[in-house]
């Protein structure tokens, strides 16, 4: 069996464009997109300017940009500004998010109620 390997953006290291893959971890800088079916570390010197999917995301560095991820965890250095969508949302203290966030299930589609039907008489008044 072939033996899984990640991706690394080292600390010297610029990439610009699309970034596809299982696993990755970001030391470095990051403009574009990334989308992973694994993990995606972010480190404390990495810089990512990006739109992110994938099934983990752990952020220790800075992001700007959406996120959408089954997990997402910010560690106590993250500073993310953009959109996160997850499951499940681990912020640390320390941490600093800026954007909208939509964590959880999704809520179950609501539907109108079902209508009330008239009374068959109307009421008496009173004293009759």
């Amino acid at each position: 069996m072939a033996e899984e390997k990640t991706t690394v953006v080292d600390a010297q290291a610029q990439l610009e464009g699309k970034l596809n893959g299982k696993d990755a971890a970001v030391h470095g800088r990051v403009r574009g997109e990334i989308a992973l079916s694994g993990r995606l570390l972010i480190g404390e010197e990495g810089r990512v300017h990006a739109s992110v999917a994938a099934d983990a995301v752990e952020i220790a560095g800075q992001l700007e940009g959406d996120v959408r991820a089954r997990a997402v965890t910010l560690r106590e250095t993250a500073r993310v500004k953009g959109r996160v969508e997850a499951q499940a949302l681990v912020v640390k203290e320390g941490a600093w998010l800026s954007g909208p966030v939509a964590s959880g299930e999704a809520p179950a589609r609501e539907t109108a109620p079902a209508p009330v039907a008239p009374p068959s008489k109307p009421p008496e008044p009173p004293g009759a």
